[in-house]
């Protein structure tokens, strides 16, 4: 996917050369690739397992990625990204368990999609609305970015409640479908 190898650029861009502008297209580019490429997949029904697998991806290294340019940049309070990021780590904590019990990760539900929309909307404009970024774009950037990045955050973390639920109910529902097996007591 063209998308990850966007990864290392637009942080060198943000952190090493500064060149936000370039890094915010960049940023803007990825977003605008996945979206197109989920309407594209669903409207000619072509869905492939990699994909499927990738592009969660895809979209956990751009938002991991932006939570470091903007915390080093001082555009964004350290609990704040760790609070988002925890959420990612405790959901990876899943997936072995998941496999263990013989099924893959858990389909992205409209929730999870809606969350990393909000926050994929919102690093834009946190991002151009930088310390040191002045003038009407940044002022205007500023107040919609802390919006949308406060929606989104509060989805992504109900997303990732939400996810610990299914994987509850999942677990659940393999051990009620278990065969019980009586003993042989002497």
């Amino acid at each position: 996917m063209l998308r990850l190898a966007g990864v290392p650029l637009f942080l060198y861009w943000v952190l090493v050369t500064e060149q936000d502008g370039r890094a915010i297209l960049l940023l803007m580019a990825a977003g605008a690739s996945d979206y197109f490429d989920g309407l594209i997949a669903r409207k000619y029904n072509q869905f492939t397992r990699l994909g499927q697998l990738l592009d969660p991806a895809a979209d956990r290294l751009y938002i991991l990625a932006t939570l470091i340019a903007l915390v080093a940049r001082d555009g964004l309070p350290l609990w704040w990204a760790l609070t988002l990021i925890s959420r990612d780590v405790v959901l990876s904590a899943f997936l072995p368990v998941l496999r263990r019990a013989g099924h893959g990760p858990l389909p992205v539900h409209f929730l999870g999609k809606a969350a990393t929309f909000n926050l994929l909307y919102a690093f834009p404009m946190l991002l151009a609305a930088l310390p040191g970024n002045d003038g009407l774009l940044a002022e205007v950037f500023r107040p919609l970015g802390w919006a949308f990045a406060t929606w989104g955050s509060v989805l992504y973390l109900w997303a990732g409640v939400l996810y610990v639920v299914q994987v509850r109910q999942v677990l659940r529902d393999d051990r009620a479908s278990e065969p019980v097996t009586e003993g042989t007591g002497g």
